[in-house]
C-alpha cells in the first residue's frame, strides 16, 4: 500500500542521465573502435576462401519445419482443441455444405455452359479437400465465383464459341451431334483454361511472387472488395427479378447490366421478388439472436433454416418461382471422364488464363488477410498461391471453371464459428453426399432465396463506405488509393481494375516514399535535443550555424528538390560556372592527379585510359538581392554561453539574426561598401564570411547599422535517412564542395553505417569530402562547428582592457569584429554585479553632429555549474535567452 501511494499519489520528477565522453566523428570513431566489417561489404558476412564448399547435412528440425510449411494443415490437426472447437466447426460445416448444393445447381444460369452435375460436385469437394491440405487460411471457403465464371464465358467468345443455352433458358437437343461436338470442345476448352490458369498459380508460388500483396495497403483490399460485392450482388439481379439477360462485359459493363434490368423491370416475377424480400427480412432478424457456447457468440444457422424450408414447401407446393429443376433436367447427367487439356489455342487463351490466375489469386488473399487479421492469425502468401493453383488443376480434370474464394460461404463459416478448415472437410463431405443422394430435393428450391443468402452476406463489405470519412481526416493518400481502386474495379472489371489500382498504388507509395522533406532545427535551452523551430517555441537557432533535418532518402527523384531547399533557406543561388573558371577547376584536378601519380614516369600505349578528371562542381553560389532587404530587422537576443574546460569560465554573446539591425546608440555608425578584387576574394575563401561581394566597413555617416549574421556552418542531420543512391550522393558531394568554396562548412550528423557504405561504394569520398565532416550524433557536429568558428579567448577583450584602449584602437577593434563577422562581446566580473560601460564618443563626429549617448549594458553571470569537473569532458554548451 505505501508503495502504491507512492506510485499513484506523488508526482516524479523526469530521469535525469549524465554522459561524458569526448566529440566523435565516424572516422575517429571507426578506427578507435576497431570496426570488424569493411564498409563497402554493407554488412556482409564475407566467406573465408577455404570454407567455400558445399555442405550436406540431415536435421530433423528442418524437415520438421518444410513439412509443415508444405502442408499446413499438420499445424493446427495436431494442436485441435476438440471439446471447444468441434461443435463449432461442426455447426459451420454443416451450413456452408448445405449453401453449397444451390449454389452448384445454379452456376449454369450465368455461365450459360452446363455442365453435369455430378462433374460439378466432384469438383467442389475435391477442390475444398485439396485446399484442407494445403491452405494456410481458417476460413476461406472454396468454390466458384460467379464473376469468374462470366469472365470465362466471355473468353469462349472470343474464341468463337457458340452458347449452348439460349436466353430464354431453353436448351437445344443435345442428340444433335453437331451441338455436342461443340459443347464437347467448349468444355475442353473451359478445362485447359482452368489448367493453364492453374499452373500459372503454381509457377508464381514455387518462384515466391506471392509477396506482392505485402506491398498493397489494407485500404487497396477493402476498396477492391466492395467493388467485387457490388458486382455480385448485381450478377444476382437475374435470380431476383427471374429474368434472363446477357451480361456485357466490358469498360462500365456493371451499368449497362443495371440499365437493361431496369428496363426489364416490367417483366420481372413478383413472386420471386417477394421471396428474396422475406429472405433479408429473416436473415436480418437472424442478427439479433445469438448463440452462446463456451462463453463465445455463434450466428443462429438462418441460411440452413431457410434452403431446408423453402426446399420442403416448394417440392410441396408450387410457389410460380424460378428455381434450378428447369435447367437441371435438360443437362446430360452422365460423368464426362477427365481428358487431357487441350492447347491447341494456347496463344489465344494464355493472356485470360493469365489474368484469370491473378484475379483468383488476389481475391482468396485478400479475402484471407481479412479474417486472418480479424481472428490475429497469418497466412502464407506464397503457400496459398500453391494451394489455389493445386486447386485449378483439379477443377481442370472435372471440366469445371476457375475457382477461388467463395465469399458467401466463406462470410457463412465464419459468422457461424467455423475456428479451423475441419469445418470446410465437413460441408465438402456432406455436400457431397446429400447432392449425389438428394439432389433432386434441392433442385426446387426458389432462386429467390438464395439470392437473398448471398446479397446478405455481400453486405458486411459494403460497411466499408462508412470508412471513407475516417480516411479523409487521417491520411489524404490511403482516401485517394480507396477512390481510384474502386472507381478502377467497379468501371473496368475485377482483372482490368486490379491492375489499375496496383499501378496507382505503386505510383502512390513512390511519390510518398521519395518526397523530400526538410526540416529546421533549433536547440532546446540547455539541453542537447534539437527540434522543429517552426514546432517548438523553446527552440532556439544557434548563432551561425543552420541545421537541416532530412526527413527521406536522397535519390534522383528528389535530389533537385533538397537542393533547392537548402539554397532558399540560405538565401542564395546557383549560377552555372563560366568558361575560365571551368578550365581552372579542371586544371587544378589535373594538377592533383599528378601529384598523387608522380612516381609515374612513362605508360604504355596499350594501357587503358585514364579516366577523365572529376570536376568538384559546375555551379557557384552567390547572394539573392531583395529590394526589401533593408527594411527587415529582428530583434538581439542575449544569449549565455559555458565552457567546460580546464577551468570555468561566463560569457555573454550578442546574438542577432542575419541583417539585424544593432539598436545600441554606441555603434551609431554607417555602412558603406568598398569593392575590392582581393577583398571579395577573401570574403569568398574566409570561413564564416559573408558571401555578399563586397567588403564591409565602418564610416561616419549617421544611419542605422545591420550587423549581418554569417552562417558559417550548415550541419545536414541524416538521422533519418535510409539510403541514398549514385545520383543524390554524387550531387549530395557537389553541394558541399561549392558550400566550402565561399567559406561555409557542411557537416554530416547521424548518419548510419549502411549509408555510409553507400557513399563509399559510389566513391563519395575525396580530398575535400572527408569521414571528418561525418559525426555520431547531432550535438557532436554542433559542438565541432561552434569550437572551430568561436574561440572566445583569442578574440574579445575583457572590459576592463576594453576601457583602457584608446578610442581609435577601439573602433578599429570593432571594426575587425564586424569584419570577421564575431559579433558578440563578452564581460568578466567576479563581484557578479552589472557594469556599465561608459558612452564613447568621436571629437570628430562631436564637431559635425551633436554626439548621441551610447552604451553597451552587458550581463555579466556567474558561471554556469557543470555536471562533470573532468577536464576531459569535451564542451557542454548551454542557452539561456535574457531578452
Amino acid at each position: 500500500m505505501a508503495l502504491e501511494k507512492d506510485t499513484v499519489g506523488t508526482y516524479r520528477q523526469p530521469a535525469a542521465y549524465r554522459v561524458q565522453r569526448e566529440m566523435q566523428t565516424e572516422e575517429h570513431f571507426q578506427a578507435y573502435f576497431e570496426r570488424k566489417l569493411s564498409s563497402t561489404l554493407g554488412g556482409a558476412l564475407q566467406m573465408p576462401r577455404e570454407n567455400r564448399r558445399l555442405q550436406c547435412s540431415f536435421s530433423w528440425g528442418r524437415f520438421r519445419k518444410i513439412t509443415l510449411k508444405m502442408f499446413p494443415i499438420l499445424n493446427w490437426l495436431f494442436s485441435y482443441r476438440f471439446r471447444e472447437w468441434i461443435l463449432r466447426d461442426l455447426h459451420a460445416g454443416l451450413s456452408v455444405g448445405m449453401f453449397q448444393i444451390p449454389q452448384g445447381l445454379l452456376g449454369v444460369w450465368l455461365t450459360r455452359l452446363p455442365l453435369p452435375n455430378i462433374n460439378g460436385f466432384l469438383s467442389a469437394f475435391c477442390c475444398s479437400m485439396t485446399y484442407v491440405i494445403f491452405g494456410t487460411s481458417h476460413h476461406i471457403s472454396i468454390g466458384s465465383f460467379s464473376i469468374l465464371n462470366v469472365m470465362a464465358t466471355n473468353i469462349l467468345k472470343t474464341v468463337n464459341f457458340n452458347q449452348t443455352l439460349s436466353s430464354n433458358g431453353s436448351l437445344d437437343n443435345f442428340s444433335d451431334r453437331t451441338f455436342m461436338k461443340d459443347y464437347m470442345e467448349a468444355l475442353t476448352l473451359t478445362a485447359s483454361i482452368t489448367f493453364l490458369t492453374g499452373i500459372i498459380q503454381l509457377l508464381l508460388g514455387c518462384f515466391c511472387l506471392g509477396f506482392v500483396t505485402t506491398y498493397l495497403p489494407k485500404t487497396l483490399i477493402d476498396a477492391y472488395l466492395t467493388a467485387a460485392a457490388l458486382h455480385v450482388i448485381v450478377s444476382q439481379f437475374t435470380f431476383i427479378f427471374d429474368v434472363m439477360l446477357d451480361f456485357h462485359k466490358g469498360p462500365l459493363g456493371i451499368f449497362y447490366n443495371l440499365f437493361h434490368f431496369f428496363l426489364t423491370l416490367p417483366k420481372a416475377n413478383a413472386t420471386s421478388i417477394l421471396l428474396f424480400l422475406l429472405g433479408m427480412a429473416a436473415l436480418r432478424v437472424n442478427t439479433s439472436i445469438t448463440i452462446t457456447y463456451k462463453y463465445s457468440p455463434i450466428a443462429f444457422p438462418m441460411e440452413l433454416l431457410l434452403i431446408i424450408t423453402f426446399s420442403i414447401i416448394s417440392n410441396h407446393i408450387h410457389l410460380h418461382a424460378e428455381s434450378s429443376s428447369a435447367v437441371v433436367s435438360m443437362i446430360p447427367q452422365r460423368f464426362l471422364p477427365p481428358t487431357p487439356p487441350d492447347l491447341s489455342n494456347l496463344s489465344k487463351i494464355i493472356l485470360h488464363a493469365f489474368s484469370l490466375a491473378i484475379v483468383s489469386y488476389f481475391l482468396l488473399g485478400f479475402v484471407g488477410e481479412r479474417y486472418a487479421s480479424l481472428h490475429n492469425y497469418n497466412i502464407a502468401s506464397n503457400q496459398e498461391l500453391i494451394a489455389v493453383g493445386l486447386c485449378n488443376i483439379c477443377s481442370s480434370f472435372f471440366k469445371s471453371f476457375v475457382v477461388s474464394c467463395a465469399i458467401s460461404g466463406t462470410v457463412i463459416q465464419e459468422k457461424t464459428g467455423g475456428r479451423t478448415q475441419l469445418a470446410a472437410a465437413i460441408g465438402a463431405s456432406m455436400m457431397l453426399v446429400i447432392a449425389l443422394k438428394l439432389g433432386h430435393f434441392f433442385q426446387m428450391m426458389p432462386n429467390g432465396i438464395l439470392a437473398a443468402i448471398v446479397v446478405f452476406n455481400m453486405l458486411p463489405f459494403l460497411e466499408k463506405f462508412l470508412d471513407i470519412p475516417i480516411l479523409w481526416r487521417q491520411d489524404k493518400y490511403h482516401f485517394v488509393i480507396w477512390l481510384v481502386t474502386f472507381a478502377a474495379v467497379l468501371c473496368f472489371d475485377l482483372d482490368v481494375g486490379l491492375a489499375i489500382a496496383m499501378g496507382f498504388t505503386f505510383l502512390i507509395i513512390t511519390i510518398r516514399s521519395h518526397r523530400m522533406k526538410m526540416v529546421v532545427l533549433g536547440q532546446i535551452p540547455n539541453m542537447n535535443i534539437y527540434r522543429s523551430l517552426s514546432v517548438y517555441r523553446a527552440a532556439r537557432e544557434i548563432e551561425g550555424i543552420k541545421i537541416f533535418q532530412c526527413c527521406s532518402s536522397i535519390s534522383f527523384a528528389n535530389m533537385n528538390h533538397f537542393k533547392t531547399y537548402l539554397l532558399r533557406k540560405m538565401d542564395m543561388k546557383a549560377v552555372p560556372l563560366d568558361e575560365s573558371e571551368m578550365r581552372a577547376l579542371i586544371s587544378l584536378s589535373l594538377s592533383d592527379t599528378a601529384v598523387e601519380r608522380k612516381d609515374l614516369k612513362c605508360s604504355c600505349v596499350c594501357d587503358p585510359p585514364l579516366p577523365p578528371p572529376r570536376i568538384p562542381y559546375t555551379e557557384k553560389l552567390v547572394k539573392q538581392h531583395h529590394a526589401d532587404s533593408n527594411s527587415s530587422s529582428s530583434s538581439v537576443n542575449l544569449v549565455h554561453w559555458s565552457k567546460y574546460g580546464d577551468k570555468l569560465r561566463s560569457r555573454m554573446l550578442l546574438v542577432g539574426a542575419a541583417d539585424t539591425q544593432c539598436a545600441s546608440p554606441g555603434f551609431n555608425a554607417g555602412l558603406t561598401t568598398e569593392k575590392s578584387k582581393d577583398e571579395e576574394r577573401k570574403a569568398c575563401l574566409s570561413p564564416g564570411s559573408a558571401i555578399d561581394n563586397s567588403s564591409v566597413q565602418l564610416a561616419q555617416e549617421e544611419q542605422p547599422i545591420h550587423l549581418p549574421c554569417p552562417v558559417h556552418t550548415i550541419i545536414l542531420d541524416f538521422s533519418m535517412v535510409q539510403f541514398v543512391d549514385l545520383i543524390g550522393s554524387e550531387l549530395l558531394r557537389q553541394i558541399i564542395r561549392m558550400f566550402h568554396a565561399i567559406g561555409i562548412t557542411v557537416l554530416i550528423a547521424g548518419c548510419h553505417s549502411s549509408v555510409i557504405a553507400d557513399f563509399e561504394k559510389n566513391d563519395f569520398f575525396d580530398s575535400c569530402v572527408t569521414k571528418e565532416r561525418f559525426f555520431l550524433t547531432l550535438h557532436d557536429a554542433v559542438l565541432a562547428a561552434l569550437d572551430k568558428h568561436q574561440k572566445p579567448d583569442e578574440l574579445e577583450p575583457t572590459v576592463k582592457e576594453f576601457a583602457e584602449e584608446p578610442l581609435a584602437e577601439q573602433q578599429k577593434g570593432r571594426s575587425l569584429l564586424l569584419k570577421k563577422n564575431k559579433d558578440f562581446f563578452s564581460a568578466k566580473n567576479s563581484d557578479d554585479k552589472l557594469l556599465y560601460e561608459e558612452p564613447i564618443s568621436d571629437n570628430s563626429c562631436s564637431a559635425q553632429n551633436k554626439a548621441e549617448p551610447s552604451s553597451l549594458r552587458q550581463h555579466d553571470t556567474p558561471p554556469l555549474q557543470s555536471d562533470f569537473q573532468d577536464p576531459g569532458w569535451g564542451k557542454r554548451w548551454k542557452y539561456t535567452s535574457n531578452p
